[in-house]
This record gives C-alpha cells, sequence and structure tokens, in this order.
C-alpha cells in the first residue's frame, strides 16, 4: 500500500502522511483492506469516465473531484480504487479497468459492485465466514477481524470501512446483521474462491496435518470444538519450529486477548491485560 501511495504521488510534492498511512508502516496487517469505502473509491472511476472517458490525467481527476493530488486523503482514494479493481494509474495518468467501466455502466454496476466487494480480501473472508449467519456485534467483528490478520489498532477503521462498503455494494439489502448476496449479481460470486478439491481416500486433510505438527486443537481436531474466533486463530499460528518474530507473537497475543473479552465473561476481576515484548538486556 505504501509503495502505490508513492507511485500516486510520484510527480507532486509528498505532503505529510496521514495517520491511516502511518499506521500501514508502524504496524502492517496481514490481510488487505482498503482505508476508504467503496463508495468514495467508485466516484474516483466515475470521475475518471467524467473528464477522459477511460483515461484522464491524476490531476484532472483530483481537480474534477475537488481534491488536490498532492495529498494524503487523495491518495488512499486512488489506492483503494485500485484495490476494488476499478483503475489503473502510472505516470501521472489513471485508466479505468473493465470492471471500473462496468461500474460506470447503470445496467452492470450492481454485479461490477459485487465483484469488486468481494475482490478485497478481509471482505471475502468475512462473507465466507458468516454466509448465512447472522454478523456478531461490533466487538465481536472487530475480533473476528483480528483473527483474519488485521492488527488490533486498525480493527476499528477496518470494521467501519467494511460497513460503509457492504451498504454501498448492497451486501445489506436483508439488513445490517447478515451479509447477502445483492440480487442482480449473478456471476460476480465467482470471485470467491472454490472450495478445496476433496482429499482422496488415505489422504489427511492439510488443516489436520498442521494440527497434528503444531500439536494444536483438540478432539477429532475438527473447527467444531472450538468457538469460530478461536478456530480463526489458532489457524495463524506459524508451523513448529517454523522463525516467529517476537513482535509478530506479540500480535498474535493481542488478538487473543482481545477475542478473550469477547467470547469469555469475567465476574471477579476489573482490570486488563497487557502485552508487551520487553528487550533482554545487553542486545
Amino acid at each position: 500500500m505504501a509503495q502505490d501511495a508513492a507511485q500516486v504521488a510520484e510527480s507532486t510534492e509528498r505532503p505529510e502522511s496521514t495517520q491511516e498511512e502511518e499506521d500501514v508502516r508502524r504496524d502492517k496487517s496481514t490481510i488487505k483492506f482498503p482505508y476508504v469505502s467503496m463508495e468514495e473509491s467508485a466516484a474516483m472511476a466515475k470521475g475518471v469516465q467524467a473528464v477522459g472517458g477511460n483515461t484522464c490525467q491524476i490531476d484532472q481527476l483530483a481537480a474534477h473531484l475537488g481534491l488536490k493530488p498532492q495529498t494524503g486523503s487523495f491518495r488512499l482514494r486512488m489506492i483503494s480504487a485500485k484495490m476494488f479493481g476499478f483503475l489503473d494509474y502510472s505516470r501521472g495518468a489513471v485508466t479505468l479497468t473493465p470492471l471500473g467501466s462496468r461500474l460506470c455502466d447503470p445496467m452492470q454496476e450492481q454485479a461490477a459492485k459485487t465483484e469488486a466487494f468481494l475482490l478485497i480480501p478481509l471482505y471475502q473472508r468475512v462473507y465466507e465466514q458468516f454466509k448465512g449467519a447472522s454478523l456478531p456485534p461490533l466487538a465481536g467483528l472487530e475480533a473476528a477481524m483480528v483473527t483474519m490478520g488485521v492488527t488490533p489498532n486498525q480493527k476499528d477503521t477496518a470494521r467501519q470501512v467494511f460497513q460503509r462498503s457492504a451498504q454501498y455494494a448492497g451486501f445489506f439489502w436483508s439488513g445490517t446483521g447478515r451479509l447477502v448476496l445483492p440480487k442482480n449479481s449473478a456471476g460476480a460470486a465467482a470471485v470467491v474462491e472454490p472450495p478445496a478439491p476433496a482429499a482422496r481416500p488415505g489422504d489427511e486433510e492439510p488443516e489436520a496435518q498442521r494440527r497434528k505438527k503444531n500439536g494444536s486443537g483438540g478432539g477429532d481436531g475438527s473447527d467444531g470444538d472450538y468457538h469460530p474466533f478461536i478456530a480463526g486463530l489458532l489457524k495463524t499460528l506459524p508451523p513448529a519450529d517454523s522463525d516467529w518474530p517476537m513482535d509478530a507473537r506479540r500480535k498474535w497475543l493481542q488478538a487473543a486477548s482481545t477475542i478473550f473479552e469477547v467470547i469469555y465473561k469475567d465476574s471477579e476481576s476489573k482490570g486488563s491485560l497487557r502485552i508487551e515484548v520487553q528487550k533482554d538486556s545487553g542486545r
């Protein structure tokens, strides 16, 4: 994401970074998601069409939208629009992708929105995990996103942008508590990864193999033994004997702490759990 931001601003003077960009550099999530909603990203694509049809200069697009091309806000919009698959940019020019062109066609707009929503790795994971079921409360949804790779300090932003994007894309047409594939979006669901091929007789499932190697899991090792948040957290554990930096361990433990607060009760203690990395003396 930081590299994309540099490309957008390659012909302009770089301003002070936005707080979101600082967060990305300081504590990067392991799953991709935009910092700007789909609605704002779609406005970028429709702006390109209004100015140049299929392509225009970045400064022309910024002027059309009443923005300054050298600002962090404009860069984040460009990055998000590219992440949703609406446009590409290079050498001061921005061009609509085929998906961006379909977005600008009223007859194909809804299908394009659905496809773009499911292009975001985080949104696809949330859709797959809660498809056919109610979304958890806000704290639970943020905790689930943490297990998927969002860092704890970005979970609030990730959740808010997700909700705004789901609303704009039409996934909340039956209510904001449930993700449902929008109407008139036939074919867009194919963006979701297909299920893994069935194992041949005698083969172990890759997940079961990983758990056996790590010594994690209980009972028969299936996710059914755990709360969904715990199961998701365990899936993010690296294999035994692999390199796992101390800072990455801290992030994992912070995610675990957040999940414990959501799914467990504590009727005795009013304290809080703090996880930090302390460097050994002499290093």
